[in-house]
């Protein structure tokens, strides 16, 4: 279906630094601008974010500094985008809570007016979302074709998760996936181990992601002040912080990790 529009509409997509719109900077604009008649505009854009881009999103974007060494900084092209968009309004995916928070706040970095009020944003992925609710209960009624109808309470949604799986099991047999780095597998297999593997969405040292493994398997904050240094690189420089996670409102499962991280610390002192 073509899109009936009384304005231009510019589809855009970021990739970026990392996720913090705060602190993080855009390396790549793609925009796609939809007129009324139909026709389209493209423009893509790799910016130089004057600072290093992680290996984590490297990983996601493929984006390396060498990338953008010698292309324009965002200052440079600001008012080419701008000029760009116009008065359009904006659509992407997640980017009412990403995109155009970031894309805003790269503007206000270099001193441009960039009016968000009169715009309509359209978030794909919000319709996706409503549309194919990411429940308990739109997952049985999409994989099972089924009602929940006593939805939360707790012997129903263990069941309903049970069915679920066996589910998925037979959707997926022979299923292939292909995952950021372009390695293909078949992973939803009637194999809990396997399974456990290809659940897993995060490399946490603890239960609630205040630490995280790096890429070397080396503990390290995810939170605060030290967010991306190491457990023991922080508390070898300022040896109260742990002091003060062991005295704070911390989970106990994350107090467990310090405290054994800095168990091991203290036993490679008496052996020195």
């Amino acid at each position: 279906m073509e899109l009936n529009l009384s304005k231009p509409l510019v589809f855009f997509d970021l990739e970026t630094t990392g996720v913090n719109v705060g602190k993080d900077k855009i390396i790549e604009i793609s925009m796609i601008k939809v007129m009324p008649d139909g026709s389209e505009q493209e423009k893509t854009y790799k910016i130089n974010p004057k600072m290093h881009i992680p290996q984590e999103s490297t990983r996601i974007n493929g984006i390396t500094d060498a990338d953008v060494a010698f292309c324009p900084t965002f200052d440079m092209l600001a008012n080419e985008i701008k000029d760009f968009i116009g008065d359009s309004d904006l659509a992407g995916y997640n980017s009412n809570k990403f995109d155009i928070p970031l894309l805003e706040e790269e503007f206000l970095r270099v001193g441009i007016d960039f009016p968000l009020s009169g715009r309509r944003f359209v978030d794909v992925q919000n319709i996706f979302h409503k549309m194919e609710p990411r429940t308990l209960v739109g997952a049985y009624k999409f994989y099972c074709n089924k009602n929940l109808n006593d939805a939360h309470t707790a012997n129903a949604d263990t069941r309903a998760t049970l069915e679920v799986l066996k589910s998925q099991l037979d959707k997926y047999n022979g299923v292939e996936y292909s995952d950021f780095d372009g390695n293909k597998s078949v992973p939803v297999v009637n194999d809990v181990k396997k399974l456990s593997e290809f659940t897993k969405v995060n490399n946490w040292a603890d239960l609630v992601g205040h630490i995280y493994y790096n890429d070397q398997c080396v503990e390290c904050f995810n939170f605060g002040k030290h967010k991306g240094l190491t457990v023991e690189d922080v508390f070898t420089k300022e040896p109260s912080y742990y002091d003060w996670m062991m005295k704070a409102d911390f989970p106990l499962s994350t107090k467990k990790v310090i405290k054994n991280i800095k168990d091991k610390m203290d036993l490679k002192k008496t052996l020195l």
